[in-house]
C-alpha cells in the first residue's frame, strides 16, 4: 500500500494516521474498522466474485465502500497494519459449532506482535471491540464479553472463549493471504457453506449492533433486540445505505438451488 490507500483506508474508517504501531492505536484501529466496515456476505448473493488480494479488497472495501466476510475484512486490516508498521501474521482458524471444531481455514484472525502477541479480528461479526492479549491467563473484559484464551499443550492450538462458549480454534502457525483461497471459494459456492444459504450484512455500533438479515433489520441496544419487517425491495436497499453506507442496484437474494 502507497501512502494514498493508506490514507484512504484511514478515511473509510474515520481515524487518523497513528503517530506509532503501539496497542493504543491498534485498540483504535480495530474500534474504527468494526464501526465503519460492515460483515456481510452479499457479493456471493450478487453474483460477483471475492478476489484475495490486496488491491481487489482495497477496491471493494475503499474505494467501494463495502464490507465483506472473514478473508476480506481480516485480509485488508492486515495489509493496513502491516503498512503501518506492524508486525501482522495470518492465522488460521476453526470455527466451533457446538464443540466441534470446523474444517482449518474456516476462518482467518489475526496476530499483531508488540511487547506481547495480540490476537486481531474485525471480520467474525459479533466479538471483542479490541485486542485480546494471547498469552493471559484467566478472563479478558472487552466490550463485547469475557474472553479466555486458552492453550492446548499437545498440539500448540489455541481456543478463543466468549462468555463460556468456544468460538474457534487458532493454529498458531502463519499463513499468506493465498492459502485461505480454496477455502473461500468453497465458502462462497458450496450449497452446504451457511454463507450460500442465509443472507447478512451486521456493524457493530456504540451501543450494540445493526443487522439487516433479508429483508428483517435487527437493531440490538443495550442488550434490547428489536426486529423490524421491511416492506419491499426499496426499503431494503434504503436500510442498506442508511445502516450500512452500501448503495447497491438491486436487493441481493438467496439463489434456490443453495
Amino acid at each position: 500500500m502507497d501512502d494514498s490507500q493508506i490514507d484512504a483506508y484511514l478515511t473509510r474508517i474515520g481515524v487518523v494516521r497513528p503517530v506509532r504501531p503501539d496497542i493504543e492505536a491498534l485498540r483504535d484501529l480495530q474500534q474504527a474498522h468494526l464501526l465503519s466496515v460492515p460483515f456481510e456476505n452479499l457479493s456471493i448473493h450478487l453474483g460477483e466474485p471475492i478476489v484475495l488480494d490486496e488491491g481487489s479488497l482495497l477496491d471493494k472495501i475503499v474505494d467501494h465502500r463495502r464490507g465483506g466476510f472473514c478473508y476480506e475484512l481480516n485480509g485488508a486490516f492486515a495489509a493496513l497494519l502491516t503498512a503501518l508498521g506492524y508486525p501482522v501474521r495470518l492465522l488460521s482458524a476453526r470455527v466451533f459449532d457446538g464443540d466441534r471444531a470446523g474444517p482449518p481455514f474456516d476462518h482467518l484472525a489475526l496476530r499483531v506482535d508488540l511487547d506481547e502477541p495480540w490476537l486481531v479480528d474485525v471480520g467474525f461479526g459479533k466479538f471483542s471491540r479490541h485486542p485480546l492479549r494471547m498469552e493471559a491467563d484467566g478472563d479478558q473484559h472487552d466490550p463485547g464479553g469475557v474472553f479466555r484464551i486458552v492453550r492446548d499443550n499437545r498440539h500448540g492450538d489455541v481456543d478463543v472463549i466468549l462468555d463460556g462458549t468456544p468460538e474457534y480454534r487458532l493454529d498458531p502457525r502463519p499463513y499468506e493471504l493465498s492459502d485461505f483461497v480454496p477455502t473461500c471459494w468453497w465458502q462462497q459456492t458450496s450449497p452446504q457453506s451457511h454463507f450460500t444459504r442465509s443472507l447478512t450484512c451486521s456493524r457493530m455500533t456504540e451501543s450494540g449492533r445493526v443487522t439487516l438479515s433479508g429483508a428483517k433489520l435487527i437493531h440490538t441496544i443495550d442488550g434490547e433486540r428489536r426486529e423490524q419487517l421491511l416492506d419491499g425491495d426499496a426499503e431494503v436497499l434504503d436500510a442498506y445505505r442508511k445502516h450500512f453506507g452500501i448503495s447497491l442496484d438491486r436487493v441481493p437474494t438467496v439463489a434456490a438451488s443453495a
